[in-house]
């Protein structure tokens, strides 16, 4: 299982999350056909992609803006529990949570396919 949290940047708090359970291959980005929407001026239409190889999930970078990893830009890296992923330097910021327990000490949140972003 793995989960997305949208965090709005003021006051850094988790807006809207999305949960998978059984999909190898996870799209983010503009366009509708992506399995999450981020509707944003700095998003590309196909901005990253999730990976899962066995039990361990990959980033895979495919937006011309870029996708930040502690403000450090990556093309691909592996996932990490709890990391953030920033969508182009100034765009909007996702947390991974990978596992069962991912609600465990997250707030409960309304989950949706699309968001409006900065």
């Amino acid at each position: 299982m793995i989960t997305l949290i949208l965090v709005h940047r003021i006051p850094n708090l988790p807006t809207q999350s999305w949960t998978f359970e059984d999909e190898s291959v996870i799209r983010i980005g503009r366009s509708s056909d992506n399995h999450v929407i981020i509707h944003s001026a700095v998003v590309s239409r196909y901005h990253v992609e999730l990976q899962r190889r066995g039990c361990k999930w990959k980033i895979l970078n495919l937006g011309g803006n870029g996708t930040y990893s502690d403000e450090n830009l990556i093309t691909q890296a592996p996932v990490v529990d709890g990391m953030l992923l920033r969508l182009a330097r100034s765009g909007p910021q996702l947390q991974i949570k990978v596992g069962a327990n991912v609600f465990k000490n997250t707030p409960k949140i309304l989950p949706a396919k699309e968001v409006l972003a900065g």
